[in-house]
């Protein structure tokens, strides 16, 4: 310090005209160590390789290792990169090339890696979607980046958002880009075009895209190679969504170095039980874990036998000592904390953390390969050792700058002072750090209200935007509090407009349609008035803590009763912070959120010894619910016969029957056809799960135990019922049954549905005649299907005609000897084709027994244009005489099979949608 002040003297006394904050206080050898020699950082770059680039490299070193592994599927190195290269040449069909921006919504899977890197070698950057995030979220995204191409897998179409963009569904499209070349495609991409844009927080209320380039990650990638390399005998975790940057390291790092990406379950990333075991089980050498998640799986009972593991990387957030110390007592791998922000392409700095540290934090450590580091004050110049200073970022790794912001971009992005190169800029990251006196740096904090939590960049801002438009909400301000150690959590606080009551449910249930999970609040504080500080501004240190009682809920209070749930009970106390929760109380309405919910059933596995998916919490989220999961002797299956095939829409429910076989699979191309307002249930067959309900002993029962069913979604009609074949027949007994008890049907719709009586043959058709008819007709369904079909879809039909004849073999051959068997009390398990066999055979069984009856209503029938040969002509399929109503017919060309699928089934959709319409008006 008494050098600084004579420096400064010095400077004085050379100009004493000049600002006193332009005065040096840098003596020059202190100068050239902070600005230069701990900016050393040069290292060999290629300016023109891209990200794709590498993985092609590897590609032709180890062509048959096997490069992703996601549950029991595989792809080799070869196969993913001729996968990536046929969707490749279909997108620059489609027009992407350098610069384009193309979105990819899907969930964790092969096809996910084959779509990044399909979009890389195209030419284009990827604008991820992740499909957790509210509808209103992605279509800002999609529309803010203009993405043009829109990549998603089938069961993602129905929760996408209303976009311009050509959605290409890399599952059901597959077979026309199977076409296309398995060749490395040419394109212009160079180091400087985008890779992808990634969007983060941003304080106007609006989410910002941040445009990373090839050569920053390239750069950043080749950094880790050479630091702490991979090798083939690597396995590599694969858990962040791909909408945040860790996704990147562990998405490519392992595919450029010939090591194997496993990638975990969706939505099981905040689970550390889960994680701990699959660790164990998978071999994992390589992981990346945010320091809250890092805590919590250091705390699982059998974390020590996760002894696969080398290396381990955590950044994100601030890592503590003890955090520190946990790691190195409990695992032998080796642990490094690494800094950086988006738009600096992952991370800038890098410590290797020690065992037996006695600094008195962990530091961030030093700049990358290619990257420069200066703390400088609110005027630019550099900070001396030890005071702390705005991190500004400079070197390769800089991203372009902020999607559709200029204004934005120039007033973080600036020129760097330090740099000869007039085209040099640095990047102000608006955090705090220092240096230590052996050239380490040590975060301090942010000097903003930008914020993170669990891992996750916030910008307050957006949040209290958000909170203001709510129209009972006059004014708000959001804050992270750390009112318990290791607990940080978001809480909003509200004055409400005048004479307007605020209930938490309604205001978390609000921002849940805005914003992601991770940035709704914890808590939400009422007040009449916000502090405030003398000169006018929010007062934020004088803000409450929430207090520990319960909030305003919905739900009335209801305590405990019973030894479990009294333990539940004190259980979320505990991890909620709350002196009183009620049976009936929503963990999330309370405060709970993905750690907390890790942390609470890390106890219930300790005090009961049941070990529940955090699944399980998003279908029981109350005291009550979860209760009946542990009290339950055996760990069963939550089975239900409806199914939610969409849940969401303003229209009444549309109700659809299984086929005789039980699944509802076979609806959900039906069910994305008729469009996002529609909620559509099917309800699938007691007994699929192998276990059969005995007390269904007819026909009659199986409709009203359906009717009981959808009474669970809408208690009362008019209800809306349809089914395919067998399960038209069941809708037409439920219609039956509701009509009977004074409910309105106002619509049955059955999809090539005949009564029993209906002859299928001619008259006096013989044994061996019959057996000819029915060869046929499947001969010709076969030849009619495989004819429109897709190719990728024959072969996968083909295949599955092969596997179902050695089905048929197999269950005749198991009916055959079980009798034998039994003699010799030898009991023969059935398998489970065996089971779906005998379930169908039950349900012909009971059907034929169903004596039809008369219907008073309308019904609005649809039936394949060719009929099977044979076959008497009807047109009403034998209902003419049956139903009593009108009879609407519609009739869709092609066979009965291929009316509920592509391309058949988008008319089948259209015609009932308008069946629909005119129901409901009337």
């Amino acid at each position: 310090m008494p050098q600084h002040y004579l420096q400064l003297l010095d400077a004085f006394l050379a100009d004493p005209h000049q600002s006193i904050h332009r005065a040096n206080l840098l003596a020059a050898k202190e100068k050239e160590r902070l600005l230069v020699a701990w900016n050393d950082t040069a290292a060999p770059r290629q300016p023109t390789q891209c990200l794709h680039h590498l993985f092609e490299a590897q590609v032709k070193r180890t062509p048959a290792a096997v490069a992703v592994t996601t549950g029991s599927q595989q792809l080799t190195y070869q196969d993913l990169n001729q996968r990536a290269n046929q969707l490749a040449h279909y997108l620059k069909k489609q027009g992407v090339g350098a610069e384009t921006l193309v979105g990819i919504c899907m969930e964790r899977s092969l096809e996910m890696v084959v779509g990044l890197m399909g979009i890389l070698k195209a030419g284009g950057g990827y604008v991820p979607l992740d499909p957790t995030y509210p509808k209103e979220r992605l279509a800002f995204i999609a529309e803010d980046a203009q993405v043009s191409i829109l990549l998603s897998q089938s069961k993602l179409l129905g929760s996408l958002p209303p976009t311009k963009a050509q959605i290409i569904d890399l599952e059901a499209d597959w077979g026309h880009i199977l076409q296309e070349s398995a060749q490395n495609p040419n394109n212009a991409v160079k180091g400087d075009n985008v890779v992808y844009v990634m969007y983060t927080s941003g304080s106007t209320g609006k989410p910002k895209g941040v445009v990373v380039l090839h050569r920053g990650v390239c750069n950043y990638l080749l950094w880790r190679k050479s630091y702490f390399p991979l090798d083939a005998t690597d396995r590599v975790l694969q858990k962040t969504s791909f909408s945040f940057v860790d996704s990147v390291w562990e998405l490519y790092e392992p595919l450029m170095v010939g090591a194997q990406l496993i990638m975990a379950e969706p939505d099981r990333h905040y689970d550390p039980s889960y994680l701990v075991k699959f660790i164990i089980e998978q071999k994992i050498t390589a992981a990346d874990f945010i320091p809250s998640l890092l805590q919590l799986f250091l705390e699982e009972p059998n974390v020590a036998q996760c002894t696969s593991l080398r290396r381990v990387t955590t950044g994100s957030e601030t890592v503590t000592v003890d955090l520190q110390s946990q790691f190195y007592a409990k695992l032998k791998a080796n642990l490094y904390n690494l800094y950086g922000p988006t738009e600096a392409s992952i991370a800038s700095t890098c410590w290797p953390c020690q065992a037996g540290d006695d600094k008195r934090s962990v530091p961030i450590g030093r700049p990358i390969a290619n990257t420069q580091i200066y703390l400088l004050d609110k005027y630019l110049q550099p900070v001396p050792l030890g005071i702390p200073g705005e991190v500004h970022i400079g070197g390769i790794g800089l991203a372009r700058g902020y999607l559709n912001r200029p204004e934005m971009t120039a007033e973080k992005f600036i020129s760097n002072p330090f740099s000869d190169d007039p085209e040099a800029r640095l990047y102000k990251t608006g955090d705090l750090a220092r240096y230590l006196v052996d050239g380490d740096l040590e975060f301090l904090g942010r000097i903003d209200h930008q914020v993170k939590i669990r891992g996750y960049r916030i910008e307050l801002g957006e949040i209290e935007a958000f909170l203001r438009q709510h129209g009972a909400v006059q004014k708000a301000v959001a804050l992270v509090r750390e009112d318990r150690p290791g607990d940080k959590r978001l809480v909003a606080y509200v004055v409400p407009e005048a004479k307007q009551a605020v209930e938490v449910s309604q205001l978390r249930h609000y921002l849940q349609q805005k914003l992601p999970d991770y940035m709704v609040p914890s808590a939400f504080v009422s007040l009449d008035a916000l502090p405030l500080t003398p000169n006018g501004k929010v007062d934020r240190r004088a803000l409450p803590a929430p207090d520990a009682t319960r909030p305003e809920l919905a739900e009335t209070f209801v305590a405990p009763e019973g030894p479990v749930e009294e333990k539940l009970a004190e259980m979320w106390q505990q991890v909620l912070g709350l002196k009183k929760v009620g049976v009936h109380d929503n963990f999330f309405e309370l405060g709970g959120h993905s750690l907390i919910a890790a942390r609470l059933f890390s106890k219930i596995q300790r005090e009961f010894g049941r070990q529940l998916p955090l699944a399980t919490l998003f279908q029981a989220p109350t005291i009550a619910q979860i209760s009946t999961f542990i009290e339950q002797k055996e760990q069963k299956s939550n089975w239900s016969s409806l199914v939610p095939i969409r849940a969401s829409g303003t229209r009444p429910p549309l109700f659809f029957i299984h086929a005789h076989g039980g699944n509802v699979v076979g609806y959900y191309e039906l069910a994305q056809y008729l469009g996002d307002d529609q909620p559509f249930y099917g309800l699938q067959a007691q007994g699929l799960n192998g276990i059969v309900n005995t007390k269904i002993g007819r026909f009659e029962d199986m409709a009203t135990h359906y009717i009981k069913d959808i009474r669970q979604v809408q208690p009362q009609g008019p209800y809306f019922l349809g089914g395919w074949c067998y399960g038209g027949n069941l809708a037409f007994e439920m219609a039956q049954q509701l009509q009977a008890q004074g409910e309105e049907v106002a619509l049955l719709a059955m999809v090539q549905s005949t009564p029993h009586s209906y002859p299928q043959y001619p008259p006096n058709a013989t044994f061996w005649q019959r057996a000819f008819y029915k060869g046929i007709r499947r001969i010709n369904l076969e030849i009619d299907w495989l004819a429109e079909a897709k190719p990728n879809a024959r072969t996968a039909h083909l295949r599955e005609r092969g596997k179902r004849l050695t089905t048929i073999i197999q269950t005749q051959l198991e009916k055959s000897f079980r009798p034998l068997l039994a003699k010799f009390n030898i009991t023969l398990l059935p398998s489970q084709a065996s089971r779906f066999e005998e379930l169908g055979d039950r349900h012909m069984s009971l059907w034929y027994r169903y004596e039809i009856k008369p219907y008073q209503g309308n019904v609005t029938l649809f039936r394949a244009e060719k009929q099977p040969l044979g076959i008497i002509p009807d047109p009403t399929l034998g209902w003419g005489g049956i139903i009593k109503g009108e009879l609407e017919i519609h009739e869709i060309p092609g066979h009965r099979l291929g009316i509920l699928s592509e391309p058949r089934v988008l008319i089948t959709a259209a015609k009932l949608k308008a069946a629909l319409k005119k129901a409901q008006i009337s």
